[in-house]
């Protein structure tokens, strides 16, 4: 799908907010509502807009420690590769799952409540997968930067 300028500028007003009703979008663009309506609708048939959510402040409802796993699996077959991909699919508590290039096959991304609920994440779930190889854990001390807004400035 080509994108015009439009397209552009309302994706970005999208990512800021994505709660903006059609109206607000539409004045802000200098347009009425019934092309914006339109243009919302056809990004997400065209699978630029995946979905909308709220985006929760972890530590204030309890998850205070974020982890990163670097994980190498026993084998690469895509039988490996599938199974882990769906089990780690299935745990609440990875965020991110991440093939990955480098000494690693995945990074992970967890949010948990803290280092015990990590802990207990490793000995009931994590290791308990048959196909594990090297696992690296790298603790989150502070985050400086954490966004899901994409930068569009390349779009032109």
């Amino acid at each position: 799908m080509r994108l015009d300028i439009t397209d552009k500028k309302l994706l970005i007003l999208l990512q800021k907010d994505s709660n903006q009703t059609v109206k607000s979008l539409a004045q802000q663009l200098g347009k009425t509502t019934t092309p914006i309506f339109e243009r919302i609708k056809k990004l997400e048939k065209e699978g630029l807009i995946e979905g909308y959510s709220a985006r929760l402040n972890a530590k204030k409802i309890g998850l205070k420690q974020t982890v990163f796993i670097a994980i190498s699996l026993q084998g690469h077959t895509r039988s490996y590769l599938e199974k882990f991909v769906k089990e780690i699919n299935d745990f609440p508590e990875v965020v991110e799952c991440h093939r990955v290039s480098g000494n690693f096959d995945y990074l992970l991304k967890l949010v948990v409540q803290d280092i015990e609920a990590y802990e207990k994440f490793i000995v009931t779930k994590l290791t308990l997968l048959p196909y594990l190889g090297n696992v690296q854990s790298h603790i989150a001390l502070s985050t400086s930067k954490e966004t899901n807004q994409l930068d569009l400035s390349f779009l032109g």
